[in-house]
């Protein structure tokens, strides 16, 4: 028994009339007989009495018909419900950001979110990669504004933008008076890397052409979890940094940041949820709050490199040792 049979025999108690029925269920007579038969025998009950003219329902016929139009508007209340929870843009939602974009980004978007849904509340967590994906899965965080493609089947992923990555220098750098950065090869062995940010490493590594074993050791004596400590230590002339370029937004005369030469590296930052989750009004809102708090020079379309985390063997060698670390 489908909803679909139930709405052609109350099609054909209003007309009593298989052709006028056909119409309004626009399907072909003979395709909405079959089905009349084949519900009446699915229940072993005869609905109508095609003996009569017009066409008329039997006794059980009738109560049958009146328990499934009932049955139709609670299939439309239910269809109504579901509809206006995709749309409703009220009540409490959970928001995880990446550690590298959340002091960047997050000032900007409250403000526009604020204006875009007044009635939402939101509690936003600031979180590594792994701690997402994990939050995303087991329901204790709603959405999560990672750096993607996670390569997890039980996500869903809205891309939102590309953000490129720039080379931070100290004073000193040979390039420090460039107008664009060029890998240096004595830049990869000063690499400075984040503590635990296993996808944020995995792209550094990548942009620098850096495989297992190329890098030194003494990189990850530094335990550092702030991209703004990167940066000092590079004042300082103790490392080299690649850094989003979100982090240098607030050092627009600074020289100490070059952006790459073209195609320039990017991470894709995108909106993720789980596979269950259906508010997409809500997605559309913070899709366009998001865009609209981007300087110009982000939103700007140029060949561009997208930098990829999830595959790399740096990051699947990370995670692995830290879930055997615990």
């Amino acid at each position: 028994m489908t909803l679909q049979q139930l709405k052609y025999i109350i099609a054909l108690d209003e007309h009593r009339h298989f052709a006028r029925a056909a119409e309004e269920c626009m399907v072909s007579q003979p395709g909405l007989t079959i089905q009349l038969k084949n519900l009446e025998e699915e229940i072993g009950i005869k609905i109508f009495d095609r003996t009569k003219v017009p066409l008329k329902p039997t006794l059980v016929g009738t109560e049958i018909i009146e328990k499934a139009k009932k049955l139709l508007r609670e299939a439309d209340a239910i269809r109504d419900f579901v509809v206006n929870k995709k749309n409703d843009l009220k009540g409490k939602v959970t928001l995880g950001v990446i550690s590298t974009l959340s002091p960047y980004i997050m000032p900007l978007f409250i403000k526009a979110m604020r204006q875009a849904v007044p009635q939402m509340h939101f509690t936003i967590k600031e979180m590594g990669t792994g701690q997402l994906m994990h939050g995303l899965e087991t329901g204790s965080i709603d959405i999560a504004l990672m750096a993607t493609p996670t390569g997890h089947p039980g996500l869903r992923e809205y891309p939102v933008f590309q953000e490129p990555f720039v080379a931070y220098l100290n004073e000193g750098h040979p390039m420090a008076t460039a107008t664009e950065y060029e890998l240096q090869p004595q830049d990869r062995p000063e690499l400075l890397l984040l503590q635990s940010e296993y996808c944020y490493n995995a792209q550094l590594l990548d942009i620098c052409g850096i495989k297992d074993g190329g890098y030194k050791e003494e990189q990850f004596s530094y335990d550092i979890n702030s991209i703004e400590t990167l940066k000092n230590l590079v004042r300082a002339g103790l490392g080299f940094a690649l850094v989003p370029q979100l982090s240098v937004l607030n050092e627009q005369e600074s020289t100490l940041y070059k952006p790459f030469k073209e195609p320039v590296p990017v991470r894709e930052i995108s909106l993720v949820v789980a596979d269950t989750f259906n508010r997409k009004l809500l997605l559309e809102k913070m899709n366009e709050a998001l865009w609209s708090c981007l300087p110009e020079s982000i939103k700007k379309d140029k060949p561009y490199k997208k930098i990829r985390w999830n595959d790399s063997p740096y990051f699947i060698e990370k995670v692995s040792e830290a879930m055997k670390g615990k």
